[in-house]
């Protein structure tokens, strides 16, 4: 297709208040919060946490807009490096990390029906179809790093069929990516991306169950100043929700013995015996943090974490290492309470090479944050477990190499609103 002359994408049209969308939101205000929105609880410590001063020299996503997803509207929320979502059932903390974790699979080139497998779950209350009969969702977020704060904003079609129907890369209110949907009989976006140079605009169809922005580094060849500007821009963005893993450890799944394998973290920690064996060998510093913090969770005496090997490759057992003259404790008899502690700990103190995720290949590791999603934290916590994981948090959080982002209850939320360096976000207003 010839691209035309003009230097800006022609901005989609906003959609009708009733009907959710057919096209993306305009461009709001960073860091506005509407009806719906969060208030940030007011014993928020401040220490650590992120101003519009602060340069990131990695890629992370800063902030995550709901301006129609759930029960949230206009609602944005900011994400530092220890985030917890705190409110009521029903608030909207499991839609929250939904969201972010939807994001986080497109950009990892996931297709829409993989990120949002209960769309029409998604759809807000008591939104009407237009004329069409078409229902859906907005959401976006910022992402920051070295090209400076990226906004990424999508509209997604969950009614009569799955699709995005209008996607918005932007950056300092220039929009770089614009697409929208001009034919609803075909299964494409019309989309248009900042060229520069004497051609201003390339426009051309992309498919609309995938991310547009994760295409862009192999559609552009970055030639003019205007495409290199686009490529950062996306790239940034791809390697920030790449960098992401969703963990919910099960401790019904973690008793039984695993077969060895690669020694990489499913997302149910189903595996955590084959990964302690592991870590033990390879990780000798970190294995010897996560046997100090068994120490401090783990009822009885602890003096290690240690693993059966049998010969032949039989499965893994993981053992708890109960000191000279005392048998060890298989973890099958231990709590779902220690088992889900020693997971998410286990989580916080490793990196991507250990957990089953597949990060962005556009940078090496080094410049890359692991972002950990937590829905339930502290499920099946007591207090001194969930202090723990706290500490090992704002640790490993503190180095510029993690960050965390989890809903919890109340009683945990209540201890981290006195911890300097984690940012509690209250849905309950």
């Amino acid at each position: 297709m010839k691209p035309v002359e003009r230097a800006e994408p022609v901005e989609p049209a906003e959609p009708a208040e009733h009907a959710e969308p057919v096209e993306p939101a305009r461009a709001g205000v960073p860091g506005q919060a509407g009806p719906g929105g969060y208030r940030a609880a007011a014993g928020r410590a401040t220490a650590g946490q992120e101003g519009p001063e602060q340069r990131h020299l990695r890629p992370v996503l800063t902030e995550l807009r709901l301006s129609a997803f759930g029960a949230h509207r206009a609602a944005v929320f900011p994400v530092g490096p220890v985030t917890l979502f705190a409110g009521p059932s029903g608030s909207g903390k499991s839609q929250l990390l939904a969201a972010y974790e939807a994001l986080a699979a497109l950009g990892s080139g996931a297709a829409l029906e993989e990120a949002f497998p209960d769309a029409r779950a998604r759809i807000p209350d008591r939104a009407l179809p237009d004329a069409e009969r078409r229902r859906g969702f907005r959401l976006g977020c910022t992402v920051d790093g070295p090209a400076g704060p990226v906004r990424l904003d999508l509209a997604v079609q969950a009614e009569p069929a799955l699709r995005i129907v209008g996607e918005r890369l932007s950056q300092g209110g220039r929009i770089l990516l614009a697409t929208a949907l001009r034919d609803p009989g075909r299964r494409s976006v019309q989309a248009a991306w900042l060229t520069g140079g004497s051609i201003g605009v390339t426009r051309a169809p992309l498919p609309d169950d995938r991310l547009g922005t994760a295409l862009l580094p192999l559609r552009v060849a970055g030639s003019t100043a205007g495409q290199r500007q686009v490529l950062a821009a996306a790239e940034q963005v791809v390697v920030a929700l790449r960098s992401v893993f969703p963990c919910d450890p099960g401790p019904d799944r973690m008793r039984a013995p695993v077969p060895p394998g690669e020694g990489r973290l499913l997302r149910d920690c189903a595996n955590l015996a084959d990964v302690l064996r592991r870590t033990r060998h390879e990780c000798g510093t970190r294995h010897a943090l996560l046997t100090e913090a068994a120490r401090t969770a783990c009822s009885g005496t602890v003096a290690g974490l240690d693993v059966r090997v049998p010969v032949g490759g039989a499965p893994v057992t993981a053992l708890l290492d109960r000191g000279p003259d005392r048998p060890a404790t298989e973890l099958a008899r231990l709590g779902s309470g220690e088992l889900r502690f020693l997971a998410l700990a286990l989580v916080l103190l490793t990196g991507p090479g250990v957990l089953a995720m597949d990060p962005a290949a556009e940078l090496p590791s080094a410049r890359q944050v692991l972002t950990v999603l937590a829905d339930d934290f502290d499920r099946g916590l007591d207090r001194r477990q969930s202090a723990e994981l706290l500490r090992l948090a704002l640790l490993s959080c503190g180095r510029g190499h993690v960050r965390l982002a989890a809903a919890v209850g109340e009683a945990t939320a209540d201890a981290a609103r006195r911890l300097p360096g984690v940012e509690v976000v209250d849905l309950s207003a």
